[in-house]
């Protein structure tokens, strides 16, 4: 039988036979859904194969551990925002175990210690969790923007040596806080194991003076240098010896606390001065034919008119979300160059930005709307692309737009030529989140260039297309959307405002 070295993902629902006895058609209608709609989907995303489905898990194989691994977080974050609205005792939770291992394949199905370590640590993981072995962490240690908890070796049932498991921690808020709880706890063991060893030398000093102080005195003297001079019970059990022990141990300041990363200006509450706001391009507006007859989701072709509005020169980038970041306000610190793109930030968190943003400023920031977005980014053309109906080679940054895209990171901002309205990455760079919600065509949308709120808002409209996708996702008209609340780590955004 073939053989071949494969990352495997095993999934599996924690509590299933609790959710069937509490709603059982309910349950497996849901948990229908999410195969059909989430879990398959991801899987092919990520170029994996999905091998089986069982009634409350699955198993799936990949070539490359990193698209593994991503695949995992996709689905532990889809389902965050698929619970939100519900009551806790009816969340879908998978347990998520990968593992890299040389399998054995048959028509429809694999065997193998590499299956049956990835299906353990499944078992193990927490709800909600993606857990990792040792083989993984190696491959994708440096390649995937998240943390990793060391869990140190398990031993797992019918497998002979213990498994180096880690946890994955997608997000960076939860990253830096684990780090920060390790570092408090060792410099707190650090400072109590010196003050330990402080105090005994104290002591011995102390009872050393006293000691010979004792020995020379004779008489009266001798018995006035005693009550003087404090025996060396008194110093250990006595409150002014104690407390000058005490005043005389320093404090541990070789070891302080290692501090998030980030370089931002001062806080929010410094003043408005500290931001450095985005570069703002007006648009004077006007009226055009949005949408294609290349996808259903573009039409119909509609036209409609556009206030004037400004619109973010670039995306927003790193250092500018992390001044948001350093007023405590955003939720988590962006790692990379500071005039990179920001990435992995869901819609939510991108109206949290504008939201400080606006009130820091005192200017009516916002996400911009989808018809806006377009009208931006076609830059008054109604070709394919705003270069023209051909792809060009080195006009955006996209998988197969030019040699410069990078694998894991999108380059820097405004490293392509700008549009006819001088914008810069209005496609390719990364996924932009807008204002509207999903709707799957353009029936019934407005016409004044407002956003579209009524309909499914558990997702949202994003644009441009990414580093990683291909070039018909750079095209103006392309419309895609994404869960309401869950990041993805081709996604940013950029910012509008009203005039």
């Amino acid at each position: 039988m073939p053989r071949r070295l494969a990352a495997i993902v095993a999934g599996d629902i924690a509590g299933y036979s609790r959710l069937m006895e509490i709603d059982e058609d309910g349950t497996h209608g849901r948990v229908k859904r999410i195969v059909r709609d989430l879990i398959e989907p991801s899987i092919v995303e990520h170029d994996g194969k999905l091998v089986k489905t069982t009634g409350d898990g699955f198993l799936a194989i990949f070539d490359s551990p990193v698209e593994a691994v991503r695949c995992g977080i996709v689905i532990q974050q889809n389902m965050v925002g698929r619970n939100a609205s519900l009551p806790k005792n009816h969340w879908i939770e998978y347990r998520i175990g990968v593992n890299l291992g040389d399998i054995i394949i048959e028509a429809d199905d694999i065997y193998g210690d590499g299956v049956n370590i990835a299906t353990r640590l499944e078992g193990i993981a927490e709800p909600g969790e993606v857990y990792i072995s040792g083989g993984i962490y190696e491959q994708i240690k440096h390649k995937l923007v998240c943390g990793y908890e060391s869990l140190g070796d398990r031993k797992v049932k019918n497998i002979t040596d213990p498994v180096r498991v880690y946890r994955v921690l997608p997000d960076a808020a939860a990253y830096n806080g684990a780090r920060k709880r390790r570092e408090t706890a060792l410099i707190f063991l650090l400072s109590l194991t010196l003050m330990i060893i402080g105090g005994g030398a104290l002591w011995y000093l102390l009872s050393q003076f006293s000691t010979r102080g004792t020995d020379r005195a004779s008489g009266a003297a001798s018995s006035q240098a005693t009550k003087a001079s404090p025996q060396p019970q008194t110093a250990l059990s006595g409150a002014p010896a104690t407390q000058q022990a005490a005043s005389n141990v320093q404090p541990l300041a070789a070891a302080p606390t290692v501090p998030q990363v980030s370089s931002t200006p001062s806080p929010i509450t410094s003043g408005a001065a500290a931001i450095h706001e985005p570069e703002m391009t007006p648009l004077l507006g006007g009226t055009f034919a949005m949408g294609s007859n290349e996808d259903i989701s573009e039409k119909p072709v509609h036209h409609v008119t556009i206030k004037p509005f400004a619109i973010s020169k670039y995306p927003i980038t790193v250092r500018e979300w992390n001044e948001c970041a350093g007023a405590k306000v955003c939720t988590f610190v962006a790692t990379g160059k500071d005039d990179a793109p920001i990435t992995n930030v869901s819609w939510s968190d991108a109206k949290q930005f504008v939201a400080w943003l606006a009130g820091a400023t005192q200017k009516s920031y916002r996400l911009p709307s989808e018809a806006e977005w377009e009208y931006a980014a076609r830059g008054d053309t109604q070709t394919k692309y705003w270069w023209g109906d051909q792809l060009k080679h080195g006009m955006a940054n996209c998988k197969d737009c030019t040699d410069a895209a990078g694998a894991e990171q999108p380059v820097k901002v405004g490293s392509f030529d700008p549009n006819p309205f001088g914008l810069y990455d209005m496609g390719g760079g990364v996924d932009q989140w807008v204002e509207d919600c999903w709707h799957k065509t353009y029936q019934g949308a407005p016409s004044d260039g407002s956003p579209w709120s009524a309909g499914d808002c558990n997702s949202h409209v994003i644009r441009s297309g990414s580093w990683r996708n291909d070039a018909t996702y750079v095209r103006p008209a392309n419309r895609d959307n994404y869960d309401t609340n869950v990041r993805y780590p081709t996604h940013g955004f950029r910012i509008a405002l009203s005039r």
